[in-house]
C-alpha cells in the first residue's frame, strides 16, 4: 500500500508539542517544544526539527537536534525546561529561533543560516537601555512567541499569558500575566523598538470572545493582509483566531480553528463527555499548496507531559472566516484513509471510556481515570516491533478512527470482508464495530479470549461498507484489553 498520512503525523515513538509549521523554500518544518515519554513535566528535552517535503506531507525526517538547553548562558546547568517556540526569516536572510525557558522571564533568539539548524545563541530580547525584557518588576512575562516579518520587514513578536495565578509570574522580578502583548523588535531582531502593547487583556473583552479568551500559545500569520492571530483560549483545549488590518491590532474574534475533543462541534458542550480526552494544545496555521492546515497537539499517557502531533485540514470560506475542524486520523492525508490494510490503533481520533472522557490536566487525574482507556508506548511489554497503542480499554470503551474510504480507489477492487484486531491485556468478551459512534450500525463482531497477559489475533466478518466512513471499536466485556492494531482485509 502506498505510504499514506495520518494523525499523529511523526513517528509514535516522537513527542512535538506547540508544533509551528512553515514553509521555506520547498519543504515544511515543524518547530515545538519536545516532550519525553514518563518525564514529570513539560518539555523536558531539547529542541529537534521536523521537516517534510511540500509534494509529499507523509515523507517526514528528523533534522535532529536543532538547538540545545544549555546554549543560552542563562540556563548553563540545562535544568529550565524549553517552551513553545517561534521561527522566523529575518530582513537579512537569516533564521531566527525564538524561544522563552518555562517561567525564568527571558525570551532568548538563536540564529542560523539554515532552517535546520544548527542554531547559535544570539541574546535576550532587550529593551534600549540594554535591560533584557523581563528583568524588571512590573513587566509582563515573556512567554510562547510568536515572531512574523511583515511585508515591509517591520517585526513583530508576539507573547502572553493570562492567568490570576500570581506566583507564576512573580518567581522572577515580579513579573505580570496581563494576557497577549505585541513587541515591535528593531532590524537586529533583540531590541526592543516600541512595546510590549497589550492586546489580549486579562479582563474586559467584548462580548464576542465570550468563552474563548485568550489565555496563551500565541501564533501569527498573514493572509490576503490580514492578520490571523492563533491562541489557546481559556479553555485550553482548543486553538481560536482573532483578525485585524493592523498587525498590533485592535484583534476581532474570529471563531475556534480545532478543539481535541471536538468541543463545540456537533452539539458537544461538556468536557467530560468530549471525543477525546482533554489537555492544553498549541500550533499554528500553514498554508501547503492550495490547502490551509491548522497544526496542534494531543495528549498522551494520562497527563500533559507525552503529547504528540496532529494536524487538520481547513475550510477558509469566501469572506476570510474559517470554519472549525473536525479532529481525524487522517489530517495530512489529503483525503481518507484506504478502506483496506493494516492500521495502529495508535491513529484513533476519537477514545473514551463507558462514564465518558475528561481533562488530564486536573489534580488527581491518573486516579480519576484509573479505569479509562489511554494512549501509550510499549515498554517491554509486547514484542519489539509493537509502538505505540491504546491501552486499558474496560467495558463500554470505545476507539474511533475518521476517515477510510472503502470504495478503494486506485488501490483495489476488492471490498474488505473481514477485520483482524492484534490486542494484548487480559480479557473475555467481544470487540463491536460500527460506523457511527452510537453504536447503531454494526458491521462487525469479534470474540476476544485473553485469559492470560499477552497478545494475541483475533478475526471477525465484516459486513460489506459503501463509501467514506468512520470506524468505531467498542470493547464489550470483562477485564481490560490493550488495543494495538487492526487490519481490513
Amino acid at each position: 500500500m502506498t505510504k499514506q498520512g495520518v494523525n499523529p503525523y511523526l513517528p509514535d515513538w516522537e513527542y512535538v508539542p506547540d508544533a509551528e509549521p512553515h514553509v521555506f523554500g520547498d519543504r515544511v518544518y515543524i518547530y515545538g517544544s519536545h516532550d519525553r515519554f514518563g518525564a514529570p513535566f513539560f518539555c523536558v528535552d531539547d529542541y529537534v526539527c521536523w521537516s517534510a517535503p511540500v509534494e509529499d506531507l507523509t515523507d517526514w525526517r528528523c533534522e535532529g537536534v536543532i538547538f540545545k538547553r544549555k546554549q543560552d548562558p542563562s540556563n548553563f546547568t540545562g535544568i529550565r525546561c524549553l517552551f513553545a517556540p517561534d521561527i522566523c526569516q529575518g530582513p537579512d536572510g537569516r533564521y531566527y529561533l525564538y524561544y522563552a525557558y518555562d517561567f525564568m522571564g527571558q525570551m532568548g533568539v538563536a540564529v542560523c543560516d539554515t532552517p535546520a539548524g544548527k542554531f547559535e545563541y544570539l541574546g535576550h530580547v532587550r529593551f534600549p537601555d540594554g535591560h533584557y525584557w523581563g528583568g524588571k518588576s512590573g513587566e509582563p512575562l515573556p512567554f510562547d512567541p510568536a515572531i512574523l516579518v511583515d511585508d515591509d520587514n517591520r517585526v513583530w513578536l508576539y507573547s502572553g499569558f493570562a492567568t490570576k495565578v500570581p506566583a507564576i509570574a512573580s518567581r522572577f522580578h515580579n513579573l505580570t500575566n496581563p494576557g497577549g502583548v505585541v513587541i515591535e523588535l528593531e532590524q537586529d531582531m533583540l531590541t526592543i523598538k516600541s512595546g510590549p502593547k497589550l492586546i489580549f487583556p486579562l479582563e474586559g473583552y467584548p462580548e464576542e470572545y465570550k468563552g474563548h479568551r485568550f489565555f496563551e500559545a500565541s501564533s501569527i500569520r498573514k493572509i490576503n493582509g490580514l492578520y490571523y492571530f492563533v491562541y489557546s483560549s481559556e479553555n485550553n483545549h482548543d486553538l481560536c483566531y482573532a483578525t485585524s488590518d493592523k498587525p498590533d491590532g485592535p484583534f476581532k474574534y474570529g471563531g475556534v480553528l480545532v478543539d481535541i475533543g471536538d468541543v463545540g462541534l456537533d452539539g458537544i458542550t461538556d468536557e467530560n463527555h468530549a471525543r477525546n480526552y482533554l489537555g492544553n494544545t498549541h500550533g499554528g496555521m500553514l498554508k501547503i499548496k492550495d490547502d490551509w492546515y491548522i497544526f496542534y497537539h494531543r495528549q498522551t499517557y494520562k497527563n500533559s507531559y507525552a503529547r504528540q502531533a496532529c494536524a487538520e485540514k481547513l475550510v477558509v470560506n469566501p469572506d476570510g472566516s474559517i470554519q472549525q475542524a473536525e479532529i481525524t486520523s487522517c489530517g495530512l492525508n489529503g483525503g481518507p484513509l484506504v478502506g483496506y490494510g493494516k492500521y495502529d490503533a495508535r491513529i484513533a481520533c476519537n477514545l473514551w471510556s463507558k462514564e465518558g472522557t475528561g481533562r488530564y490536566d486536573v489534580s488527581g487525574a491518573k486516579r480519576k481515570f484509573k479505569n479509562h482507556p489511554f494512549f501509550t508506548k510499549n515498554v517491554n511489554t509486547y514484542e519489539p516491533k509493537v509502538g505505540q497503542y491504546i491501552a486499558n480499554m474496560q467495558d463500554g470503551a470505545v476507539a474511533g478512527f475518521k476517515y477510510f474510504d472503502f470504495e478503494n480507489k486506485n488501490q483495489t477492487d476488492t471490498c474488505p470482508t473481514m477485520i483482524k484486531l492484534d490486542v494484548g491485556g487480559e480479557g473475555f468478551g467481544q470487540m463491536i464495530v460500527s460506523t457511527d459512534e452510537n453504536f447503531d450500525t454494526e458491521v462487525a463482531r469479534i470474540d476476544i479470549d485473553m485469559k492470560q497477559f499477552g497478545m494475541s489475533t483475533f478475526d471477525g466478518q465484516l459486513t460489506k461498507i459503501e463509501g467514506t466512513k468512520p470506524l468505531y471499536f467498542k470493547y464489550q466485556g470483562q477485564g481490560a484489553i490493550d488495543f494495538i492494531s487492526f487490519a481490513l482485509i
